[in-house]
């Protein structure tokens, strides 16, 4: 794939994954209960990261001394800066960045700090099972709103113990991206209700043409965070590592005291700070590449799907590789379908209920792969649904 700087970068060739502690390929049997399956499960890519992010990391393990380091300083905050200025159009104020190990967390602490426990978190569903997850084990009650209930949404949002709006933007699992309209009604909604905003925010850098992400820091007022991390784009999640904007120098002050004094993670993972630096830096043509790449091959799962059941009319997501598939049309049962896919087809393709009872109905792949092996995981679905309609 060559990007729009004439630079050519190769997302076709396969990366063989076993062997290296992979949760995608070689700890497939802890969810799918089967060795040796195809996956297209978890939310990271097969591609190498961009080159100049693999260059950096070298020239800084030639250095050979890998001691404790630090994130508050010029190359690190100015990075970020540069990319929100250039990427997004979007002055932010350095002095408001703050580091982390993980985006969540970054959003456990924040929950913790903005919340009590038995308060309510709004969170759209489907949702990210992460979510539900730090949300119940920090005695905290997960309110759902479905996708595109703005109704709902301002009845939860003025309950008067709902207390955070957990917003994952764009979002995850089903690849929306939010408009102006719908941000700045939401952050009208909560400043009226009091209603703190923690906005995930890791996959914006995956946004596809015409649907351009907003950040929440141009909306944000109150208490607000936007949490994120270039781990989901440039493919390097096994670095850890993350930031977030915090709007108020309170709050700022207060999860730097929880992130050093009470946790002991005053020094960043080295590799994750100069792989970030590298990426924002000169990582734009790499992702450019890579977002026309990702393009083609959802719309080759969108071909094929339809090509074969119309009546399924899917469209690729507006950001993301995660390819949100409504099967309820076509009226076949997830369980059996899982035994299909699992036993008869070799594939593991995560079920839409790992998400939430509003993911009934629904599958997950993940198209972040070669376009041969995205090909042969919709074609083993559409095998598998053949199949199950002429049984049913």
């Amino acid at each position: 794939m060559t990007s729009a700087h004439g630079t050519r970068y190769d997302f076709g060739t396969p990366v063989d994954r076993h062997g290296t502690w992979c949760t995608q390929w070689d700890f497939v049997e802890d969810r799918f209960g089967k060795p040796g399956l195809l996956p297209f499960t978890i939310s990271d890519m097969d591609f190498e990261t961009a080159p100049e992010v693999l260059a950096a990391l070298r020239g800084r393990l030639e250095h050979g001394v890998l001691g404790y380091s630090r994130w508050r300083h010029d190359d690190f905050l100015s990075a970020v800066s540069h990319w929100y200025a250039t990427r997004y159009a979007t002055a932010i104020d350095e002095n408001r960045i703050v580091y982390g190990p993980s985006v969540i967390y970054q959003v456990s602490q924040l929950l913790r700090m903005w919340s009590r426990p038995g308060d309510g978190v709004v969170v759209h569903t489907p949702a990210y099972d992460a979510f539900p997850k730090t949300i119940a084990a920090h005695g905290r009650e997960l309110r759902g709103c479905p996708l595109g209930d703005d109704a709902e949404l301002a009845r939860l949002l003025a309950l008067p113990d709902s207390s955070v709006l957990l917003l994952c933007s764009p979002h995850n699992p089903t690849g929306h991206v939010w408009t102006q309209a719908e941000l700045t009604r939401m952050a009208g909604l909560c400043a009226r209700h009091g209603v703190a905003v923690i906005s995930d925010e890791i996959h914006s850098d995956l946004a596809g043409d015409g649907h351009p992400h907003l950040p929440w820091a141009r909306f944000g007022s109150g208490r607000w965070a936007q949490v994120t991390s270039a781990s989901k784009a440039f493919n390097i999640p096994a670095l850890t590592g993350s930031y977030a904007l915090v709007g108020s120098d309170a709050d700022r002050d207060a999860y730097l005291h929880r992130l050093k004094d009470a946790d002991g993670l005053s020094s960043p993972a080295v590799l994750s700070v100069v792989a970030h630096i590298a990426a924002y830096r000169q990582g734009a043509p790499w992702l450019d590449a890579l977002r026309g790449y990702l393009d083609g091959t959802l719309r080759g799962i969108a071909d094929r799907l339809n090509g074969a059941f119309p009546e399924l009319a899917w469209e690729p997501p507006q950001a993301g590789y995660l390819a949100w598939i409504d099967l309820r049309p076509l009226g076949v049962d997830g369980a059996a379908l899982q035994r299909e896919l699992i036993e008869r087809q070799g594939v593991a393709i995560m079920p839409g209920e790992t998400y939430g009872p509003a993911g009934e109905g629904y599958v997950r792949l993940n198209a972040g792969c070669p376009r041969t092996k995205a090909e042969a995981g919709t074609d083993a679905l559409v095998r598998a649904l053949t199949k199950l309609r002429g049984t049913g």
